[in-house]
């Protein structure tokens, strides 16, 4: 099936009479791409751990491929590697699963006892597997069971890996910015390179130089495996994950979901261009620019339609992993993520924890008081946060996922698990929209409530005074595909808790609605005709 972007609605847009909806980000082809490897066919597979899907991209003609679907028993896919069968071994990262897919698409499952699985690379028929995490393992897996083999443990991060031309296995440590190689017989680690820039992969070209990709800095290096020398072969933006040969030819993979080709000189190609990998949470700052919570980076939309970066999460200063936030000031949030609520100045790099040890945290809202509350999904919880502390407002709630003050100040909570909005009251909670499906996020504008339901694709106003409501839009690009049910993204500490899709909603000050696309990664604008 070749895709022009990651999710196709059946239907077009439904829109109530006076409304007009447009995109201000166009529609994602992937949910980012992590872990790449070029196949039996020529074509370069694509690893998405936050879709669960497996993409092969045609460098030739730019068509991208289905090959493993969100909702198929590969979840969080997130580097893979092909042996002489065409057998490929995929390495399910959240899940700490190593599984194998056939040429015919069947799979099964390898291991499931790998916290953190990454690096995967197969070596004359032998299968070497990583765990990308603090403390994690370097191991050589038998395909046909048994326990695994360790080669080292104890190391800061590593990933994406291969065998040099010395027989030798090298693999990058992202948390230390060092590239070790070892013996895959046996023997010492030992320090090839120092002082890189957040090494994510490494691999070799036809002279036998190691070429790394670096999150941090976003640079493509070429490094001497005999002497530790580099040199850029290309500056690229930070997220970069990983990187392939087709022949002589070089791809690396970007978290945003660009797929460059490296030409040499320091020239590059897009082969695929970039995207928003979910996106989740909007917000707007005081003086009218909109915000976008992408998981791994915090965006702004320019006046001119250009995304600005302003962290990642390999930023210094950065607060991690963001799902809900709200803007309180230029450049300034109170973010949400994890089980963490903080204060994040991206002007300035620096971020403060305001609450820590909450379960699984979405929405944030602050009133126009300076109280801040979010909601706690994975505790069924809202909370108020101050500065070192919370307070559980409400508790019982089933899937609590969106909050939103009212001009008075009391606080709305959407319960997705429930179908219902509900108010926070000082003995419980009040509903006071019921009959919904799976709703997100919530905007209030005067009287009037907007949800989003993300189980009904659509967006619907509710007036607090009136008790009317009405549905603005239908068939929104938000949620799973139709017919297709997510496996849920266990997550791993420090990268981020469990995930899942959040469906944010902001207001312009112009009055434009703007609703996170997450199935399609774009930003959808809502306005309502003069």
């Amino acid at each position: 099936m070749v895709q022009a972007a990651r999710y196709t609605s059946p239907n077009s847009f439904g829109l109530a009479e006076g409304w007009n909806l447009s995109r201000v980000t166009e529609p994602s082809r992937l949910f980012g791409a992590n872990g790449i490897r070029s196949g039996p066919d020529g074509r370069v597979y694509i690893a998405q751990v936050a879709g669960s899907t497996i993409s092969a991209l045609d460098i030739e003609t730019g068509d991208v491929e289905t090959i493993s679907a969100q909702g198929s028993d590969i979840v969080a896919p997130d580097d893979m590697a092909f042996d002489s069968s065409g057998d490929m071994y995929i390495t399910e990262y959240y899940d700490g699963r190593v599984s194998v897919r056939s040429p015919d698409g069947k799979t099964r499952l390898l291991r499931d006892d790998l916290p953190g699985a990454n690096g995967i690379t197969i070596h004359q028929g032998r299968l070497f597997v990583n765990e990308c995490r603090i403390g994690g393992r370097l191991m050589e897996i038998n395909p046909a069971g048994g326990a695994p083999k360790v080669l080292a443990d104890n190391l800061p991060m590593p990933n994406a890996m291969e065998v040099g031309p010395d027989g030798k296995l090298y693999y990058p440590l992202v948390a230390t910015n060092e590239i070790y190689r070892i013996d895959p017989n046996g023997g010492e680690p030992e320090r090839v390179a120092a002082d890189l820039g957040g090494p994510t992969a490494v691999k070799f070209d036809s002279a036998g130089f190691i070429i790394s990709t670096q999150v941090g800095s976003g640079q493509v290096l070429r490094i001497d495996p005999r002497t530790g020398d580099k040199t850029v072969a290309a500056q690229l933006g930070p997220g970069l994950d990983n990187l392939t040969f087709v022949g002589e030819r070089l791809f690396v993979s970007g978290f945003t979901g660009q797929i460059t080709e490296i030409l040499g000189g320091g020239e590059t190609r897009t082969a695929l261009p970039d995207g928003l990998t979910w996106p989740l949470d909007l917000t707007v700052g005081p003086d009218g620019t909109l915000y976008i919570a992408d998981g791994t980076f915090l965006l702004a939309l320019e006046a001119n339609g250009e995304l600005r970066t302003l962290g990642m999460l390999f930023s210094p200063g950065y607060p991690g992993y963001i799902r809900g936030m709200t803007a309180i000031g230029k450049d300034q949030f109170i973010v949400a993520g994890n089980g963490d609520v903080s204060r994040y100045d991206a002007a300035t790099a620096e971020s403060e924890v305001l609450v820590t040890g909450l379960d699984q945290v979405y929405g944030v809202a602050v009133s126009g008081t300076g109280a801040i509350a979010v909601a706690d999904l994975g505790a069924g919880e809202v909370h108020s946060v101050g500065s070192g502390s919370s307070e559980v407002l409400a508790s019982g709630l089933d899937r609590p996922t969106g909050v939103a003050f009212t001009d008075s100040g009391t606080l709305l909570v959407s319960e997705s698990g429930a179908g219902q909005v509900v108010a926070v009251t000082g003995s419980g909670t009040d509903t006071v929209v019921d009959g919904l499906e799976r709703p997100h996020g919530l905007l209030v504008q005067g009287q009037t409530l907007y949800i989003v339901d993300v189980g009904a694709k659509t967006l619907i106003a509710f007036d607090l005074e009136t008790k009317s409501r009405q549905t603005i839009a239908t068939d929104l690009p938000v949620g799973a595909p139709p017919g297709v049910t997510p496996k849920p993204l266990l997550g791993l500490v420090p990268f981020s808790g469990p995930q899942g899709p959040f469906t944010g909603i902001a207001a312009g000050h112009d009055g434009t609605i703007y609703i996170s696309g997450d199935a399609e990664g774009s930003v959808l604008a809502l306005r309502k005709e003069a």
